[in-house]
């Protein structure tokens, strides 16, 4: 969220939350991307706000709810108020409970994969209209095709996502895997860990795809734990996913810090070949647009 629109974003939830009689003295930023993620305080909710006509938010709500009811490891909705987007000045701002932090902040590798591969089963009982995980390249081909949008992309760069991004969607449709509902962004920055294990959060990214496309945002070690991998539908999952991840940081509107070096050390690991970066370690990944 722009930095101008900030103020306006905390007063907005201070406001609904105060409105729903929830005691609010204060707002701590958690995190600043496409959306503004806030810790209300004393009340101990945490208000996910974003521009008005968000309508990705509406749908988080209501995925959030589906997948409680199959106990799936992801962030509950705020219990104290009603699970739905409340709108006020030019926001829309959604409210949920807030895990305090527990020591060590790290999930190992076991417990991550456990989580993912539960949060897949309940995914598999959900049915809801998402976008395929082609969509989700579409985007980026566009942003690479569209040089007023990557200004900064030089042409043999561009070149080589537009093959990349084409080829390996090409490779992954073809292998005619199973698919189901994913999560779209698994990465260690959409982790908690809590008390009660590991639990996901940011349901705004899930679509359609073989799981291995989920399995391909986290470490190495993560992946090693999760049973059943098409291992060559996997490594052409990474590199997908690197390719979109630097078609995303040249856009000329992403506000991800230090994004043009990063999209640059992609595009060298791309051309290299592996070992290849961990797209987790680059979070946001998505477009900062959506």
């Amino acid at each position: 969220m722009d930095l101008a629109n900030i103020g306006r974003a905390v007063m907005a939830a201070m406001s609904i939350a105060s409105a729903l009689d929830l005691t609010v003295d204060d707002a701590i930023v958690l995190n600043n991307s496409n959306k503004l993620t806030l810790r209300l305080v004393p009340c101990d909710v945490v208000a996910r706000i974003a521009s008005e006509g968000h309508q990705v938010a509406a749908f988080e709500v209501e995925l959030a709810q589906r997948l409680a009811e199959t106990e799936s490891p992801v962030v509950a909705l705020e219990p104290r108020v009603d699970p739905r987007v409340y709108e006020r000045d030019g926001f829309v701002v959604t409210l949920w409970r807030h895990y305090e932090p527990v020591t060590p902040r790290e999930v190992s590798p076991t417990e991550y994969a456990g989580a993912l591969q539960r949060l897949h089963t309940g995914m598999r009982s959900v049915d809801i209209t998402t976008p395929h995980f082609t969509d989700r390249v579409t985007e980026a081909q566009l942003l690479v095709a569209t040089r007023d949008q990557s200004p900064m992309l030089v042409n043999a760069d561009r070149e080589l996502l537009r093959g990349t991004l084409r080829d390996l969607r090409r490779a992954i449709v073809d292998r005619g895997a199973a698919e189901q509902l994913l999560h779209g962004e698994p990465h260690p920055g959409n982790v908690l860990s809590t008390k009660d294990g590991p639990r996901f959060i940011d349901l705004e990214t899930c679509c359609r795809g073989p799981v291995e496309f989920d399995v391909a945002h986290v470490p190495e070690d993560v992946s090693g734990c999760y049973p059943h991998i098409d291992e060559g539908l996997l490594h052409e999952c990474r590199i997908l996913v690197l390719a979109m991840v630097a078609a995303w940081r040249w856009d000329r509107d992403d506000q991800f810090p230090d994004g043009k070096r990063i999209a640059r050390e992609l595009v060298s690991a791309l051309r290299k070949g592996s070992p290849w970066p961990e797209a987790g370690r680059l979070v946001p990944l998505r477009r900062g647009g959506r």
